[in-house]
C-alpha cells in the first residue's frame, strides 16, 4: 500500500540574538521544539559587495559562517531538508555583540519531510520530493493493515515492479521496469541499508528465502531504477530497504497475536528502551505455524526469528550491533493442473484451484536410492528451511571538520535445505502408456501396461480416474545449500561549499565474500492428479490383468534424474562516488560512478551414470570422483546522472540517465563449470514528476530501458524423465509510466494507487532451427509482465478515525508464458479487505480477508516446459500457478 504523503513544510525563523564578534558570525538552529536542526544550510551574503559566506550547522546546530564585516548588513538565507528555505534580509553585524545568533525552524502541522536513506549516501539528509529518482515508501500503518505474509507480497504497492508470491512466503518473483529476470536478479533486498545477501538471486538461494518481516521493521523504502545500481551490487533496476524499529528516548513495545484460517496462528513482539549513559536496548521477533493456504496435508510452514539490537550515541559518533537468528521452514507452492472450460481456466477435475497442491501424505517422505546404494532423506514438511545467524555492527563518527565517516559490517551463516515436489510434465495416462510400450518385450507373458496405486494396488483408470485420467511426472527434488557471507560497506561523505551553491560528495568502498556449497538429488515420481497427489507404479499385466512385473519402485520412475556437487566462492570489490550538486535552492544535479570486480573461483563434481540393477535405478546420475574447477573474474563501471528541480515546496520534477550491468557471478558457474556466461549490460531513463498537496499527491515517471544479453535457460522434461537444456540470448526495450497518488477530499474517505502501463519487446530475436525454419520472436512481449497494472485502495475512517475500512483491488493484464508467446495467462482481478479498530490509544484489532473472490488469476505458467517455446502451447491441459484463495486473519496488537 503506498506511504501517505504529508504535505511540504513551509517554515519561520525568528530571531533571537546576535552576532558574536566582527570576524566570526556564530549561530545556532533548533526546531520548534528546542532540538538542534543537524546539516542546516547557512548562507550569508554582503548586500553591498555580494560576497556570500557559506557554513553548516554540526549536529549540536551550531554554525559559525567568517569573515563577515562588521557593520555591513547581510541576507541571511537558512535552509534544510524539507524546509522552505527562508531569507532574512537586512540584518546587520554590530562589532561588540558576544552572544550567538539564534535562529528557530518552525514547521506547520501539515508537512512533509519524508527522509530518504536509499540509493544515496551523502552527510545530508534528503526528502522524498527533493530526490532525483523514483522511491515509493511503505510506512508502518500501511504494513499493518495489509499484512503482507511475504517479503514479496509487501512489495504490491511498488509501481513498475511486477510482483508473483503466488508461491509461499519464501519463493517470490520480482521484475522491475521491463530487466527480463526472475527472481530477485534485476533488484537488491536490503536490510538498514545492507544487502540481505550479496547476490540476491544466487541460483535457487532468493534472497527471500532468509529475511522475514515482522513487527522489528518500522518501514519499506524502495528505489525504482534511479541510482541504486551505483550504491549497491546486484541492483540494476531498483534496490528495497527494510528499514528496523529505532528506539525513542523512552521504554516503548509491541505485542501483537494472530489467527487466521488454515490453522493459521502468529505471536510478535518488539520492546526497546534506553538503558543508561546514552545506551539503547531493543528485541523482537515472531513466532507462528500454519497448514497454508494449499493444504498439504501437514503443518506446511512453522518456525521464528529473533532479533537483539543495542546501540549508543555520543555528540557526533554513533554505533550499534545487531544479532538476529532465524529458524523458519516454509512450503513452496507449485503449479497445479489447469484447464479451459466454457472460455475460463479452472482447475482439471479432481483438483481444488483455490485451495489444493500435488504436495501430500504420500510424497511428504519418501526415500530415494543414490548411485553408491545409500538412501537420500527426502522431508517435504521442511518444504525451503532455513537456519540463518546474522551479525551487524554500524559505526557513524565526524571525524574532523564536517567529515562524516560511516561504517557498516555484517556476517551471515545460513542453511538452506529446499525441498519440492514439482509438477514437471502434465500428461495422460494413454499417452505415458504409449510411450513406455517397448517394456512390454522386457516381460514374457505380458499383454499390455497399467498403473496401479503404490498404497492400495488399486488399478488406475486411465479414461475416469479421478475425473480427468491424467497423471504427472514429478520432480522429487532435494537441495541443500549452506552459505556463509561477510560484506562490508564504508564510506566518507561532507558538503562543501562553493560560493551560493553547494555539494554533498561521497566516497566508498564495498567488499564482500561468501562461500557457498551445492547439493542436490531429485528422483521422477508417477503421481495421479488430485488434491495431494497420490504414487502410482507402472506396472506390465496378463491378459487376465495379473501383475507380472512391477518396473517402479514405490511410485519411483527414475532415481536420480538430478544430481549435483559443487563448491565456490566470490569476492567482490567494489568502489564508488558521488555528489549532489545543488546548484540555487531549487535546482540540483547529482552523478555517481561505481567499479566493480568480482572473481569467483569454486569446483564442480562431474557426473556419471550407474546401473543398480533395477528398472528405477538403471540411470541414476552420480559423481565420478572428478573435480573440475574454474576461476573467472569480471568487472564493470556503472555511472548515473540525475537532476531535480524544486518548483515550489511541494511541486517538483526529475530526469536521470543510467548505465549498469549485472556481472556473473557464483550463480553461473556452481553446476557448471565450463559456463561462459556474459555480463548483461543495459541502460536505464527517467523522467518524473512530484506533487503533494492537502487533498492530492502525484508521482509520475516516464521509464525507458534497455537491456542486452539477457540470457534463459531453456529446460524441457521429456517423458522418459531426461530433460533438453537450452542457452539462449536476446535484447530487450522497454518503455513505460509509472504513476503513484493520493486524493484526500474528506476526513472520512480517501483514494490511493499505483498504476504501471508499459510495452516490453524482444529486439533482434530471429534466428534458424535446426530444420532451416527462420523463427522471428521480434517484438513479442517479454515473458510474465502485463502490459498494465492498476492497483486501487479506497478507504474509509469512522468514530473520529476509530475505525478504518479499506479494500485492495488488484488489476493484471494478460501476460505470457514463453517468449514465442503461444501460451498466455489471462488478466485478473483480485479484491483484499483490511480494516482496523482501535479500541483506545494502545490496543487495536486488524482483520483481513485475502483473496475475497476466489479469483484464479494465474501468476505463472509451467517453467519445466520451456519458457522459450512452451510444451503446452495448444494443450488442453497444462501446468500453472494460480492465486491461493480466500483466507482470513484477525490479529489483537497491544502497544505502549
Amino acid at each position: 500500500m503506498l506511504c501517505f504523503l504529508l504535505l511540504a513544510l513551509c517554515c519561520h525563523i525568528q530571531i533571537i540574538g546576535k552576532a558574536q564578534n566582527v570576524k566570526e558570525l556564530k549561530g545556532r538552529v533548533t526546531d520548534e521544539n528546542g532540538r538542534p536542526v543537524a546539516n542546516a544550510s547557512v548562507f550569508a551574503k554582503n548586500k553591498a559587495t555580494g560576497q556570500t559566506t557559506a557554513a553548516q550547522t554540526d549536529s549540536s546546530g551550531a554554525f559559525t559562517c567568517t569573515d563577515v564585516t562588521a557593520g555591513a548588513t547581510y541576507s541571511i538565507v537558512v535552509s534544510h531538508v524539507g524546509y522552505q528555505a527562508q531569507t532574512l534580509a537586512g540584518y546587520t553585524v554590530t562589532a561588540n555583540s558576544d552572544r550567538p545568533l539564534l535562529l528557530q525552524l518552525r514547521s506547520t502541522p501539515n508537512d512533509l519531510k519524508e527522509v530518504i536513506v536509499t540509493g544515496r549516501a551523502g552527510a545530508q539528509n534528503r526528502t522524498k520530493l527533493e530526490t532525483s529518482y523514483s522511491v515509493t515508501t511503505i510506512g508502518y500503518n500501511a504494513l499493518s493493515l495489509q499484512a503482507p505474509t511475504s517479503v514479496t507480497e509487501a512489495l504490491k504497492s511498488v509501481p513498475g515492479f511486477w510482483v508473483e508470491s503466488s508461491g509461499g512466503e519464501g519463493s517470490g518473483n520480482v521484475r522491475a521496469r521491463g530487466v527480463p529476470v526472475d527472481g530477485y536478479g534485476s533488484i537488491q533486498l536490503l536490510e538498514d541499508g545492507v544487502p540481505v545477501q550479496h547476490d540476491p538471486s544466487l541460483g535457487y538461494l532468493n534472497a527471500d528465502q532468509v529475511f522475514r518481516l515482522d513487527e522489528t521493521i518500522q518501514s519499506i523504502e524502495v528505489v525504482r531504477g534511479g541510482p541504486s545500481s551505483v550504491f549497491y551490487s546486484n541492483a540494476p533496476a531498483g534496490a528495497v530497504n527494510y528499514i528496523p524499529r529505532a528506539v525513542g528516548d523512552k521504554t516503548e513495545g509491541i505485542f501483537k497475536l494472530s489467527l487466521g484460517s488454515q490453522n493459521f496462528y502468529r505471536g510478535d513482539f518488539w520492546v526497546g528502551a534506553p538503558v543508561g549513559d546514552g545506551w539503547k536496548l531493543s528485541a523482537g521477533g515472531f513466532y507462528r505455524a500454519g497448514t497454508g493456504v494449499r493444504d498439504p496435508g501437514f503443518s506446511g510452514n512453522h518456525g521464528g526469528q529473533f532479533r537483539v539490537s543495542i546501540g549508543k550515541k555520543w555528540e557526533k559518533s554513533s554505533f550499534d550491533i545487531d544479532f538476529k537468528r532465524l529458524d523458519d521452514d516454509v512450503i513452496f507452492y507449485l503449479g497445479i493442473p489447469m484447464t479451459r472450460q466454457n472460455g475460463k481456466i479452472v482447475a482439471v477435475p479432481g483438483m481444488n484451484g483455490n485451495y489444493g497442491t500435488i504436495a501430500g501424505p504420500e510424497t511428504q517422505r519418501m526415500n530415494m536410492i543414490q548411485g553408491d546404494g545409500s538412501l537420500y532423506h527426502f522431508d517435504n514438511t521442511v518444504g525451503t528451511s532455513v537456519q540463518r545467524s546474522q551479525i551487524t555492527a554500524k559505526f557513524k563518527t565526524e571525524i574532523f571538520d564536517h567529515w562524516i565517516l560511516k561504517n557498516t559490517l555484517r556476517y551471515d551463516n545460513t542453511h538452506t535445505q529446499r525441498n519440492g515436489v514439482y509438477p514437471n510434465t502434465l500428461l495422460t495416462a494413454d499417452s505415458m502408456l504409449s510411450s513406455q510400450s517397448g517394456l512390454l518385450a522386457t516381460v514374457p507373458g505380458a499383454q499390455r501396461l497399467g498403473l496401479q496405486y503404490v498404497s492400495t494396488g488399486a488399478a488406475f483408470n486411465n479414461a475416469t480416474q479421478n475425473g480427468n485420467g491424467l497423471m504427472i511426472l514429478g520432480g522429487i527434488r532435494g537441495l541443500t545449500l549452506p552459505l556463509t557471507e561477510i560484506a562490508n560497506d564504508l564510506h566518507l561523505s561532507r558538503v562543501f561549499f562553493t560560493g551560493s551553491s553547494k555539494h554533498d560528495f561521497n566516497f566508498g568502498y564495498y567488499y564482500s565474500h561468501f562461500d557457498e556449497d551445492f547439493s542436490r538429488y531429485s528422483s521422477v515420481a508417477l503421481l495421479d492428479v488430485q488434491d495431494n497427489a497420490r504414487l502410482l507404479n507402472l506396472v506390465a499385466l496378463d491378459a487376465n490383468g495379473k501383475v507380472l512385473r512391477t518396473f517402479t519402485d514405490n511410485g519411483i520412475y527414475r532415481y536420480g534424474y538430478e544430481w549435483a556437487d559443487a563448491h565456490g566462492e566470490q569476492t567482490t570489490n567494489a568502489v564508488y562516488v558521488s555528489d549532489e550538486w545543488q546548484i540555487t535552492p531549487a535546482f540540483r544535479l547529482d552523478a555517481g560512478l561505481r567499479w566493480e570486480n568480482a572473481q569467483t573461483k569454486g569446483v564442480v563434481e562431474q557426473s556419471k551414470s550407474v546401473n543398480l540393477g533395477t528398472f528405477a535405478t538403471s540411470n541414476i546420475l552420480t559423481g565420478n570422483g572428478i573435480f573440475q574447477n574454474y576461476n573467472h573474474g569480471f568487472n564493470f563501471t556503472t555511472w548515473t546522472i540525475g537532476a531535480n528541480y524544486q518548483f515550489s515546496s511541494n511541486m517538483g520534477a526529475f530526469a536521470r540517465y543510467t548505465s549498469a550491468a549485472r556481472i556473473p557471478g557464483l550463480g553461473s558457474y556452481v553446476t557448471n563449470a565450463t559456463a561462459k556466461p556474459i555480463t548483461q549490460t543495459m541502460q536505464l531513463g527517467e523522467v518524473g514528476y512530484k506533487y503533494s498537496s492537502a487533498a492530492l499527491s502525484l508521482y509520475a515517471t516516464g521509464f525507458w530501458t534497455k537491456y542486452n544479453n539477457v540470457g534463459f535457460t531453456n529446460y524441457v522434461f521429456n517423458a522418459n524423465g531426461s530433460q533438453t537444456q537450452e542457452n539462449l540470448y536476446a535484447n530487450t526495450q522497454t518503455l513505460g509510466l509509472e504513476l503513484e497518488g493520493g486524493y484526500y477530499p474528506v476526513k472520512w474517505f480517501d483514494i490511493s494507487a499505483t498504476a504501471t502501463l508499459q510495452r516490453g519487446q524482444y529486439k533482434g530475436y530471429v534466428y534458424t532451427d535446426n530444420s532451416g525454419k527462420q523463427i522471428d520472436y521480434n517484438d513479442n512481449q517479454l515473458i510474465r509482465v502485463p502490459a498494465a497494472s492498476l492497483r486501487v485502495i479506497p478507504g474509509f475512517n469512522f468514530f473520529n478515525d476509530r475505525v478504518r475500512l479499506q479494500s485492495v483491488i488488484e488489476y493484471e493484464g494478460q501476460r505470457y508464458v514463453d517468449v514465442a508467446n503461444s501460451v498466455s495467462l489471462p488478466s485478473y482481478t483480485k479484491i483484499d479487505i483490511n480494516a482496523q479498530v482501535k479500541l483506545n490509544d494502545k490496543i487495536s484489532i486488524f482483520g483481513l480477508i485475502d483473496n475475497l473472490g476466489n479469483s484464479l488469476g494465474l501468476t505463472e505458467g509451467n517453467p519445466r516446459q520451456g519458457e522459450f517455446q512452451s510444451n503446452d502451447a495448444g494443450a488442453t491441459s497444462f501446468i500453472a500457478r494460480p492465486l491461493v484463495g480466500r483466507s482470513f486473519r484477525a490479529a489483537l496488537r497491544y502497544k505502549f
